[in-house]
């Protein structure tokens, strides 16, 4: 395992070298002026004219129905915070190479240096003549729950925050097999989380929706609970959904099954993992260092442990759905994303870690399990 400060540095490094991840490719021949007045003018113009008569032509004629732009405002990247569109770049180029890469989906970066979440609406809504999806990525809480919920009233395309959804998803996917093998049932599971923004709040509610009802929670400011004055409005209102009566994250993982991290680095102590029940199950998903480290959740005596990291067993990270989600909502014309299509697509995906393999160290399928999108369009068809 390499150690953290050379990852960065090889990381910045080849950065540099390739001048980022991305570039554009021709996918038609282009040698003769013949190609030319065809690919350009003048044959483009009858294309412009059929796309004139009817948009929706658009998605056959031109690459939109197979493009995704990739948004943020740079207000919440991976754990970094607040650090702007130019710094939130190279992430974007990321995401956009995994869809590529894991869906066979083009996509492009769209950085945006506003963060007015009504300007935000206006300037993504006009990229809809370009795209099929829009994937916004790294908006804070909760100001993204107002942007997507404007941008799915106005736009006839997916409009998906994966930060919340594809996360929910996948964080599903684990518990379901999570559970098989540690023989509970979800009607009895004692969760507590820690972290409520957009990723957490949304993983909670479909834990709700699947049948998990008994979920404490905790952000920065302590314990959630209905007319807490440092609740948002989407927070208080989601709120008396929960269990209350516990002080601290301490207190509370005191006799829980499972603890569920979506928050930051360290928060979690080998006594508190020793004080939940026997086969505990841990996720602790900050990133990029998570609540307890692995080996120590592990020593400490916890059952199933995962993180949302690549260098350790059951990465529980949003790649695993957000691709496949994408491309099975565009190709089956899906336009909104429902908790019934969450739920159907994580059993599936749960459903990809065969009997004989499930294990404390395989809750989840890998990243390039090849049967990984045809799994995910399945669950939205099923939906």
């Amino acid at each position: 395992m390499a150690k953290k400060s050379d990852l960065k540095l090889r990381s910045v490094m080849m950065h540099r070298k390739y001048k980022g991840k991305l570039a554009t490719s021709c996918k038609v021949p282009l040698k003769s002026r013949a190609d030319l007045s065809i690919w350009y003018t003048p044959g483009v113009a009858a294309v412009c004219e059929k796309i004139a008569t009817d948009r929706d032509e658009s998605f056959e004629l031109t690459n939109r129905g197979n493009t995704v732009a990739v948004v943020t405002d740079g207000s919440a990247v991976l754990g970094l915070g607040n650090i702007g569109a130019y710094a939130a770049l190279p992430v974007m180029e990321g995401k956009c190479i995994l869809f590529k890469r894991f869906a066979g989906l083009d996509a492009v970066p769209v950085c945006l240096d506003c963060q007015d979440p009504e300007k935000l609406v206006e300037m993504i809504a006009a990229l809809e003549p370009n795209f099929a999806g829009i994937n916004l990525e790294d908006i804070s809480s909760p100001r993204c729950f107002y942007i997507e919920e404007e941008l799915k009233k106005k736009l006839s395309i997916p409009v998906i925050h994966d930060d919340q959804h594809a996360t929910a998803i996948v964080t599903l996917a684990a518990m379901i097999n999570a559970l098989k093998i540690t023989g509970r049932k979800r009607g009895d599971l004692r969760v507590v989380c820690s972290g409520a923004g957009a990723a957490g709040m949304t993983v909670m509610k479909l834990l709700l929706s699947y049948g998990i009802r008994r979920i404490s929670a905790f952000d920065s400011r302590g314990p959630i609970y209905p007319g807490r004055k440092a609740n948002n409005p989407y927070l208080d209102e989601f709120s008396a959904s929960l269990e209350c009566g516990y002080d601290s994250l301490s207190q509370a993982l005191s006799g829980a099954d499972a603890f569920i991290g979506l928050s930051a680095a360290g928060l979690v102590k080998p006594a508190d993992i020793r004080s939940m029940n026997r086969s505990s199950i841990v996720f602790a998903m900050a990133n990029p260092v998570p609540e307890i480290m692995p080996e120590d959740a592990k020593s400490a005596g916890a059952c199933i442990v995962a993180s949302g990291r690549s260098d350790y067993p059951n990465q529980i990270n949003n790649v695993l759905v957000f691709p496949g989600l994408f491309a099975g909502m565009i190709r089956t014309g899906t336009k909104k994303l429902t908790e019934k299509i969450k739920i159907r697509v994580a059993e599936q995906i749960a459903g990809l870690v065969p009997e004989s393999r499930l294990s404390r160290g395989i809750v989840v399928p890998g990243v390039f399990n090849r049967r990984l999108v045809d799994s995910i369009r399945a669950g939205i068809e099923a939906a």
